[in-house]
């Protein structure tokens, strides 16, 4: 189970008030990194989500130490990091929000098993939200083992 992801953004404290929004949490300030944020889902799965100022990078300690941050002023404003979050919102209300922000918000169907609300944060980085019911669809899929066996048989790719 994923406990919580980070992401960065241009407005990293608007970024992480939006989401909380979205996953009903709190957004706080993230002390081990100036400027940065986290999203507090307050749920029983401890889901948080770091928001991190536009540029920021991990890099890996050396020996015992711990990583630690940089900065690169060149990074490119897209990535192919997302996450797929469970949210109580309904489809509406990430619409609503979306709509309010100016950020593309769609419903996509994935593979003809689940939807996901396909969320662009600043319109550069995806976030699938999955309301309810698009929990249920992608959990009925994704707790079948043979179900999804036989799915990834389909796309070249085999599993024991």
């Amino acid at each position: 189970m994923i406990h919580h992801i980070s992401i960065s953004a241009q407005n990293p404290q608007h970024v992480a008030e939006v989401l909380a929004e979205v996953v009903k949490g709190q957004a706080v300030p993230f002390p081990p990194h100036p400027g940065s944020y986290m999203v507090v889902a307050l749920d029983e799965h401890g889901t948080a989500i770091e928001i991190y100022p536009s540029g920021s990078l991990i890099l890996p300690g050396t020996g015992l130490h711990s990583c630690h941050f940089a900065h690169n002023p060149h990074a490119s404003r897209f990535t192919a990091t997302h996450a797929a979050i469970s949210v109580s919102a309904s489809q509406a209300e990430i619409e609503q929000i979306g709509s309010r922000e100016e950020w593309r918000v769609v419903r996509c169907n994935r593979d003809s098993i689940f939807d996901v609300m396909e969320f662009w944060v600043e319109n550069s980085l995806m976030i699938e939200f999955l309301t309810p019911e698009m929990t249920h669809q992608y959990l009925t899929f994704t707790q079948q083992p043979d179900a999804l066996k036989s799915f990834l048989a389909q796309s070249g790719e085999a599993i024991s």
